[in-house]
């Protein structure tokens, strides 16, 4: 029985010096080194918004580059506006080729076939590479003259390289800087011709506003005026002319009375 109630004794002297270490750990405060715990905030209820590290997602960069892509019908009006352009130069590119072998002594159909495949080229890429630009840099009626200048610029040099890989790849360079320099240069004599024109000519309604016209266009204020103006002329050509009989008549009735007492 001994053995049975030390064990007791010990167990209920053990608990409350348990209970007084816990309360003691609880009462003392966290030291400065000791790690603290704290709470987890939920993103889904803090008021800050959380930005992406990476940007702009992908997809918005890939629809302003389809809208920066022309459509299939604008391609096609580009491709058309180019062909006609083609046509033309290289029409122009027969004549003179034909005209070159002529004068040279040469066969003038292979003279004109090549000048007029060259001209072909170089008036339609031209006519490409300056449509497409327009087009990407917000259309021509959205551009500044500065901007024009370096399309036709831009455009005139790959005309000019496609001429250069037509001749022959050392004509590359050449071709770039100088139908580049053209086009650039035919940009600004147009921009400047069109801003002089701007300022110095007045609108014009109709070709009889032109000073070297020989008639006049009149309102109709201004018709009924004329018109005026010439019925009061008539008017006193007509009264002049009644004083007129109206003195021969008297006249002739003086002569007739001369005449009878006379006799």
């Amino acid at each position: 029985m001994a053995p049975w109630s030390w064990w007791s004794q010990t167990t209920a002297t053990s608990k409350p010096s348990s209970q007084h270490q816990k309360e003691h750990q609880e009462s003392t405060p966290p030291s400065p080194s000791s790690p603290v715990a704290t709470p987890k905030s939920d993103p889904s209820t803090s008021q800050t918004p959380i930005l992406p590290m990476n940007g702009p997602p992908r997809i918005e960069a890939k629809d302003a580059a389809q809208q920066e892509m022309p459509s299939p019908t604008e391609l096609w009006q580009i491709g058309a506006r180019s062909l006609q352009t083609g046509m033309f130069t290289g029409g122009v590119g027969l004549v003179f080729g034909a005209g070159v072998g002529i004068v040279r002594s040469a066969p003038p159909a292979l003279f004109a076939l090549f000048a007029g495949l060259q001209w072909f080229a170089l008036g339609s890429s031209y006519t490409a590479s300056r449509d497409l630009l327009h087009h990407a840099w917000g259309g021509e009626e959205n551009m500044r003259s500065s901007d024009l200048m370096k399309a036709s610029g831009v455009a005139g040099g790959v005309s000019g390289m496609v001429g250069g890989l037509i001749r022959g790849p050392k004509n590359v360079v050449p071709g770039i800087l100088v139908f580049g320099t053209l086009g650039a240069g035919a940009s600004y004599v147009s921009q400047g011709s069109r801003l002089a024109e701007g300022h110095d000519a007045r609108p014009k309604t109709s070709w009889l506003d032109s000073k070297w016209s020989p008639m006049q266009k009149l309102s109709d204020k201004a018709y009924m005026e004329k018109l005026e103006e010439k019925l009061l002329r008539f008017d006193a050509e007509i009264a002049v002319i009644d004083d007129n009989i109206a003195l021969l008549k008297s006249s002739q009735s003086s002569v007739s009375s001369q005449t009878s007492t006379a006799k």
